[in-house]
């Protein structure tokens, strides 16, 4: 017998490595894919290939009750199934009925008007890669994480090894622990799932995870990241899978597979231009389809993508045979090959339609769905995808228009084709003579047509009401028989106008040198973009009004050995300083923000302070907070996107905003005003503007550790000690409406990298302040901090003072000076009279660049940087250094 995987094998040296039944379950195609040319297609998934469906069932209900039996019947009782859109929604579904009592959720690529998201994530090497999460129930995610069952474990359950690591519930693990199970056709990289499974647990924190798949595919490279993720997260991780094997991949394999998909297309495409007198599919005279009413179980929904409970099953369960007699009943009597044709993720109704049927009918019954997955057909019997029908989208997708496909079924001998969609999905685009009914006909002497209703939760109000769109028996007045091509119209929800989904967050070490625990960068990646500028040219550029500061990236500082050892000699002096602003702003953050605040540090000068404050509240009080990086940038706002994904994936009042110190208060006003224009626009409500910040010296905030203006060591650098990120980026060209704002990573300075060293050294010094952190939030929390704006009066008086007459070219306290010095094009330094360790390192820059430090009496600040006034490259010495003033 010839397995379906040769032909890409032979052409690409691809290796399918594994157990036995490897080739039976799975073979190969190709595909037109940037990020993964090769396709596994499996035999028993009922996506690409017909199969008879007791078959797809029980392969999935099968692994449900291995499920079972690694959790044990009280574990069973606690887990909720999740499954992945599109393949696997069918799939999970069927290990959720093998579970028995779990309840199930798949995800979706199909927004639905009125439901909230309680989170999403994109999937790497799909096709179409954005997946939500619409619970109608939002506690059907949430997790019990006070249990005290094993931290940090992995097990891995394939048939050789049965009962895996975690064959019985772990010694003291407590059963009230609600288990997750993500279901996926495949386990290759893991990728997915782990970033699923990352994003949930910040949100619904749990103890335990079982990973299910048909085919565990990873490399031996991969094989380890499970254990290694599952102690990152502090979790036990288990993995069930029928199979297991992995896929040797050449060199160059992309490459080549891209090169042998367009050659394969151009001679099919010559092929058909040399046919096309030929009939082709739809045209001729019309083909009778007849419209079953399957008479659906009211209050029934049609999958999981709202959730699915045990009480759904069991109702669903004992309407199964009677709505198998009604399509029975309009099959014809000849037919001897049956196909169910189920809809992109609309898996588990036809599905289960289709082991009715088998217990039905003498004739041969077959199941598969339709996908938008572009999958390269040939017909040879050493490769999987023989044939494929193709046929615009007909469910009014959010992504817009776009091709459909249904494969091997032309040509596959079907007397009879029973195409199962929901009511969204029952459109003009379904009955038009492009459409899929029109594409089937000339491929089976039969169409059947079944329509399942769209289940809307009670909650959501559809723009669209109608007898399609309910849950429970249709009452639409349609002929029982219509007229191929012609459409039936056919009412559907509206679709939420939203933009497309955005992208997990970047994370170390692809993207910075922190962990990737630390922190999660909620930005693009513009690492292969030129964006630096000489830091003259770009301070004429933003003075004269012709670019905006977060248009270009000033080039990186290098540090000369002298000031790296005074950066050094800095942090070992202020270390235990920063240490208890660091415990103190954390502890006032825990006691008026709740328990579990989402940290959302403004990068980059807040980022190594949020990570700090993620560190203090794991060693003083055992939590792991969620903390992300965004962009804010002055005169522009903060990242809107950003903001949707947090309110995608948190509630927005848990979010507090960190950032560094306070200057004059600019970035406090800007995101105070940001997020109130966010909020009008978008129609999201929550977020507090509030910043908490480690030292407050202008008095702008009511959240901080202090008020005193010292040297914070990070601020004496630039993407070395912030984990090797460039300051963020903004411009149209770059960032599009629905990206994240950029920002660079220079793994190019590594060898300079101090960003840990510096986390670390103080950290190192929390044991040592916890007392004084003690006393000091006492005091803070019973204080009066309403802010003062003391430091935005100083500045409006230095500003005509001086004679600049523009507050935006002057920054107050030690950090901001830094970042003149470092950034900027300076003119003078004015230093609080006596002012000492502190400023070291200011004198030591302004001595390098030439600039004027000037001390002065009753200043609110350790230091003023003042940008040059009336900047061109003139007001440069022959050296480049700024000139002094007159």
């Amino acid at each position: 017998m010839v397995w379906s995987g040769s032909w890409v094998a032979e052409r690409l040296g691809v290796e399918l490595v594994g157990d036995a039944e490897l080739r039976e379950l799975l073979g190969l195609a190709l595909r037109r894919n940037p990020k993964r040319a090769h396709l596994l297609v499996s035999h028993v998934l009922g996506k690409h290939v017909p199969q008879y469906p007791s078959v797809v069932y029980g392969a999935g209900f099968q692994l449900g009750r291995r499920v079972r039996e690694l959790l044990g019947e009280s574990g069973a009782r606690h887990a909720v199934v999740l499954g992945y859109a599109e393949t696997a929604t069918g799939l999970g579904h069927a290990v959720a009925d093998g579970l028995g009592t779990a309840p199930y959720l798949h995800s979706t690529r199909r927004p639905v008007a009125g439901v909230a998201r309680a989170g999403g994530f994109e999937e790497s090497h799909s096709h179409a890669t954005s997946h939500l999460l619409l619970p109608e129930d939002p506690d059907l995610l949430t997790g019990d994480v006070a249990g005290t069952g094993a931290r940090g474990g992995v097990g891995t359950a394939h048939p050789a090894d049965a009962t895996g690591a975690g064959s019985a519930d772990p010694a003291g693990a407590d059963p009230a622990d609600a288990v997750l199970v993500l279901v996926d056709d495949e386990f290759s990289t893991g990728n997915t799932v782990l970033n699923t499974i990352r994003a949930l647990h910040e949100r619904y924190p749990r103890n335990r995870y079982v990973i299910v798949a048909l085919a565990d595919m990873r490399s031996p490279a991969d094989r380890g990241r499970l254990a290694e993720f599952a102690a990152e997260i502090g979790a036990r991780v288990d993995l069930v899978a029928r199979n297991a094997g992995t896929v040797r991949l050449p060199d160059g394999v992309l490459e080549k597979g891209q090169a042998l998909v367009a050659a394969e297309e151009a001679a099919q495409d010559l092929t058909q231009s040399a046919g096309a007198a030929a009939p082709q599919p739809g045209a001729g005279a019309p083909r009778p389809c007849t419209r079953v009413d399957l008479r659906w179980p009211a209050g029934v929904p049609d999958g999981g993508r709202h959730g699915f409970t045990p009480e759904h099953r069991a109702r669903l369960e004992a309407a199964l045979p009677a709505m198998a007699d009604r399509v029975a009943a309009e099959l014809d009597d000849t037919a001897r090959r049956v196909l169910i044709l189920g809809f992109e993720e609309l898996m588990y109704a036809p599905l289960r339609l289709g082991t009715a049927l088998e217990d039905r009918l003498e004739a041969e019954v077959r199941y598969s769905t339709t996908t938008r997955s572009p999958v390269l057909a040939v017909d040879d019997p050493g490769y999987a995808i023989r044939t494929r029908l193709v046929f615009p989208a007909h469910d009014d997708p959010a992504d817009g228009p776009g091709p459909r496909y249904a494969y091997n079924v032309a040509g596959a001998g079907f007397d009879a084709v029973v195409a199962v969609v929901d009511s969204t999905a029952d459109t003009p685009g379904l009955h038009a003579p492009d459409g899929l009914l029109a594409r089937l006909a000339p491929h089976t002497a039969q169409v059947l047509l079944a329509v399942v209703p769209s289940y809307i939760p009670a909650d959501a109000i559809p723009a669209v009401s109608g007898p399609s769109t309910a849950s429970g028996p249709s009452t639409a007045s349609v002929p029982s028989t219509v007229s191929l091509p012609s459409p039936v119209p056919s009412p559907s929800p509206d679709r939420q106008e939203e933009p497309r989904m955005l992208p997990e967050p970047l994370r170390g070490p692809a993207f910075s040198s922190y962990a990737p625990d630390e922190v999660g960068w909620l930005l693009q990646d513009l690492s292969d973009t030129e964006l630096e500028a000489p830091t003259e040219e770009r301070e004429e550029a933003i003075q004269s009004g012709g670019a905006h500061y977060a248009e270009s990236l000033p080039v990186e500082y290098q540090p000369s050995d002298q000031y790296q050892d005074l950066f050094k000699a800095a942090l070992d002096l202020s270390a235990a300083r920063i240490a208890r602003a660091v415990g103190a702003v954390t502890e006032t953050v825990l006691a008026e923000r709740g328990p579990r605040p989402v940290l959302v540090s403004l990068a980059r000068a807040g980022t190594p302070v949020g990570v700090l404050m993620r560190r203090w509240a794991r060693h003083r009080h055992g939590v792991d907070l969620p903390h992300y990086a965004v962009s804010i940038v002055r005169g522009r706002g903060i990242d809107a996107n950003a903001l949707r994904w947090l309110a995608a994936h948190h509630n927005p009042a848990d979010v507090v905003f960190v950032d560094g110190w306070t200057g004059k208060g600019a970035i406090t006003r800007e995101l105070a005003a940001a997020i109130a224009e966010f909020e009008e626009a978008d129609g999201t409500e929550g977020f507090n503007p509030e910043i908490a910040v480690l030292a407050d010296p202008g008095g702008c905030v009511r959240t901080y550790g202090t008020r005193e203006d010292f040297l914070i060591p990070s601020a004496c650098l630039n993407s070395t000690v912030s984990g090797l990120i460039s300051r963020t980026v903004l411009r149209s060209d770059l960032v599009g409406p629905d990206d994240f704002h950029g920002a660079k990573f220079y793994r190019e300075l590594a060898g300079s990298d101090v960003s840990g060293h510096f986390l670390d050294t103080v950290a190192d010094r929390f044991g040592e302040v916890a007392d004084a952190v003690d006393a000091d939030a006492k005091e803070l929390l019973t204080a009066d901090r309403a802010p003062t704006w003391e430091g935005w009066a100083a500045v409006e008086r230095i500003s005509e003072e001086y004679g600049i007459h523009d507050v935006n070219l002057v920054k107050p306290g030690v950090g901001e000076t830094t970042r003149v010095l470092l950034r900027r094009v300076p003119w003078k330094i004015l230093a609080k009279r006596g002012a000492g360790a502190d400023l070291e390192h200011i004198r030591l820059l302004a001595e390098q660049r030439g600039v004027p430090v000037e001390e002065v009496d009753a200043l609110p600040y350790t230091c003023v940087g003042l940008i040059h006034p009336k900047y061109t490259r003139g007001a440069t010495g022959a050296d480049g250094k700024a000139v002094e003033s007159k």
